[in-house]
């Protein structure tokens, strides 16, 4: 059996803040690599761009600059296209990915609903190629222990109840009509930008399954909406065993460090971080025993836990992962749809 790393060529499609977040971090080095990662091609609406781009987060490193990203797709020294775009490109971007070939990790929200997303899966199915959705949390060494504590230690019982809120202040009124975070046609609102993340803690920490294993709550939801953009969205969540999850995004304020509570039987955990797309510890406090804080600081930001995973199941010949397989991402994204459902967002494009 070969010891060597598995080794991963990237195309990067957009240039925005998440990719440049993604391209720092694969390129730190680590002692605990599971996989080399080389940022092959840069795809941006301009050589200019992409170049700046390069020089800023990669500097050092001379990838292969395209003026569009169709180049990018048909570049053949690439393996993966890394998508980075606004919510409502990710389906098109997927689709054109796929039919040249190349395996796909796209940002969350994967697409814009569910419909789209199985669309891209029907795709991926066709071609063979690995597809995931980029929900980095899911990968953390933190969120890997802190399932194992709840589901399979026990730690603190039956969880009984979860809180969650991922709050930023974005000042929405103050952009611009095209901003990705005001525009209704880019998927803009606090939903599928932040509200995911909240959504995903409440099913990683009430639920042992995932996907198809998974358990299927009730919701009730409700939106506070301008200009059919939700600034606010609040999810509850209902288990059959009476469970409940509370669920909460905003553009209003940033939420404090201890962002998730979960609350059992025997205890109660809470989650922090700078954001709850980045938790770096979680408090134990059961209610008999010590409380023990663990701590799970890391290089950079962390974006390298999916990237490996990602290069570990291409090189087994999987298309999907284990954390986050396709039914995963559909059934979350449909969770979304009956939150904007009740909440009353509708995107332009499915009027």
């Amino acid at each position: 059996m070969s010891s060597e790393l598995p080794v991963l060529r990237w195309g990067i499609i957009a240039t925005g803040l998440i990719s440049s977040w993604f391209v720092k971090d694969l390129a730190l080095s680590r002692p605990d690599a599971k996989a080399k990662h080389i940022i092959q091609a840069i795809g941006s609406s301009s050589s200019e761009k992409g170049k700046a781009f390069a020089e800023k987060h990669l500097p050092g490193l001379q990838p292969t600059i395209y003026p569009s990203y169709e180049e990018v797709y048909n570049d053949a020294n690439v393996d993966i296209v890394y998508i980075g775009t606004p919510h409502a490109f990710h389906k098109q971007n997927c689709l054109d990915a796929i039919r040249a070939g190349k395996h796909v990790l796209c940002e969350k929200s994967f697409t814009l609903n569910a419909k789209d997303a199985k669309e891209v899966f029907n795709a991926a199915n066709t071609k063979n190629v690995f597809v995931m959705e980029a929900m980095w949390t899911r990968f953390r060494p933190l969120t890997l222990a802190l399932r194992k504590m709840i589901h399979e230690d026990k730690a603190i019982g039956d969880v009984r109840r979860v809180l969650c809120d991922f709050g930023l202040h974005q000042d929405i009124a103050a952009l611009g009509p095209e901003s990705r975070l005001k525009n209704p046609a880019l998927g803009a609102g606090s939903l599928l930008d932040i509200g995911i993340y909240s959504l995903t803690w409440g099913l990683l920490t009430l639920d042992a399954g995932t996907g198809t294993t998974a358990q299927n709550p009730k919701i009730l939801a409700a939106q506070s909406l301008e200009s059919g953009v939700d600034l606010a969205s609040t999810m509850i969540l209902l288990y059959p065993n009476g469970a409940q999850g509370i669920l909460t995004s905003a553009t209003y304020a940033k939420s404090p460090k201890p962002f998730c509570r979960i609350e059992g039987s025997k205890g109660v955990i809470t989650v922090e971080g700078p954001a709850a797309s980045m938790p770096t510890s979680f408090t134990v406090e059961p209610k008999e025993g010590e409380v023990q804080t663990h701590d799970f600081s890391a290089p950079g930001m962390g974006f390298y836990y999916e990237a490996d995973a990602v290069a570990l199941n291409i090189t087994a010949s999987k298309t999907e992962d284990d954390i986050m397989p396709w039914a995963e991402t559909t059934r979350v994204l449909e969770l979304l749809d009956e939150v904007r459902n009740q909440g009353g967002v509708k995107f332009p494009h499915e009027n």
